[in-house]
């Protein structure tokens, strides 16, 4: 309980103070979680409760950190050796679980439909601060959603849990005063618009294929589109399994066309010029190779290599139906004359048949997202 206390002042949220210091986060951390191994980072180690000790479990598990708990569908506390893959659930450190709940507005007489379950600690946090009346939420993943309801019944609480695909939402509670995602999204799906109260709020964090992020927080507005800015906290989670990318194919150098590239792809170190690239060509993967930079786009075959020229510049080579780095080099010298601004300078329109982002305001410079 000490440590626990120590967590809820550390993280410093009036709001949240109280649930934070009263939901035991061991219960929805388990008994292992996966560390990664020292030398290879696709390696994870699970660490068990058993063989750590008590005290040093306590003091893992009330640490404000992200643990995962489990790698391409297989539990830390299934697991009997190290496993190699990605991560696909894990307990999302509190500091940032608590400033989503905030960035979303939660609060008392909010009734929220949470997309993404996970461990349930989140869902523990609103149940005792809205009442398990108050709070939907639902898993994809059958026995990522299984664990997490054994956790929030031992802690005592009794929402709405649901098993199934969270990108359709759950129209039989509807209507939502509040949706929250703790899952990333590349877009917005309409039936969030649709479950959620005209005035009410959508918060979700997105991510595209080329791994640019910001964190979407919409108004439902009484024609059924909802509209709003990107927020200024970066606050972003694991992919929806739907909105993830396809496998990324292997890029041949040298082929197609050659001209002298507009921009410097070092421009990439800055998160929010993926973010603006990503716009430009949505459908496009971004990777690296020693000296190069390479964009391919699986569906159409099309890709672009860009590699240093002999007098200092650049030299882009673009092969298929599209041209994707004449895209991004628009959009991204746009977003520079702009003066370069964070993701929150952009906002998002979603109407059923169109959403799209725009820079400045909604007349402004706009990029639709992929259907």
């Amino acid at each position: 309980m000490r440590l626990r206390h120590a967590l809820a002042d550390s993280v410093g949220s009036p709001g949240w103070h109280d649930a934070l210091r009263n939901v035991s986060r061991e219960l929805f951390i388990g008994d292992a979680v996966y560390r990664t191994d020292a030398v290879r980072g696709d390696l994870w180690v699970p660490v068990r409760r058993a063989e750590v000790g008590e005290d040093d479990w306590l003091a893992l598990v009330y640490a404000d950190e992200t643990w995962v708990t489990q790698v391409d569908g297989v539990l830390a506390g299934e697991a009997r050796e190290a496993v190699t893959g990605d991560p696909s659930s894990s307990s999302t450190f509190p500091g940032l679980v608590v400033r989503m709940l905030e960035a979303a507005g939660i609060g008392e007489g909010d009734r929220v439909l949470e997309i993404g379950t996970g461990t349930g600690y989140s869902t523990a946090l609103m149940c005792h601060r809205l009442g398990q009346e108050a709070v939907t939420s639902i898993e994809y993943d059958r026995q990522v959603a299984f664990r997490a309801a054994k956790a929030i019944t031992e802690a005592g609480y009794a929402p709405a849990l649901v098993v199934g695909d969270g990108l359709l939402g759950h129209e039989d509670n509807a209507p939502y005063d509040r949706l929250i995602a703790t899952c990333s999204v590349r877009t917005i799906p309409v039936t969030w618009t649709e479950q959620v109260r005209v005035g009410g709020t959508i918060t979700a964090p997105m991510r595209g294929w080329m791994g640019g992020v910001a964190s979407a927080h919409l108004t439902v507005d009484e024609d059924g589109t909802a509209s709003g800015r990107f927020l200024k906290d970066d606050l972003y989670f694991m992919t929806a399994r739907p909105h993830l990318p396809p496998s990324r194919p292997s890029v041949v150098s040298g082929l197609g066309e050659a001209r002298a590239s507009r921009i410097d792809p070092g421009v990439f170190d800055e998160d929010t010029a993926v973010w603006v690239a990503q716009l430009a060509v949505p459908h496009a993967q971004l990777s690296w190779g020693e000296d190069r930079t390479f964009l391919v786009d699986v569906g159409t075959g099309a890709q672009a290599d860009i590699g240093p020229s002999p007098d200092g510049g650049w030299t882009v080579r673009q092969h298929g139906p599209v041209r994707l780095w004449d895209a991004v080099e628009e959009a991204v010298l746009l977003w520079q004359d702009a003066g370069s601004p964070h993701q929150s300078a952009f906002g998002l329109t979603v109407a059923k048949d169109r959403q799209y982002v725009w820079l400045g305001e909604p007349d402004g410079p706009s990029w639709d997202l992929p259907t």
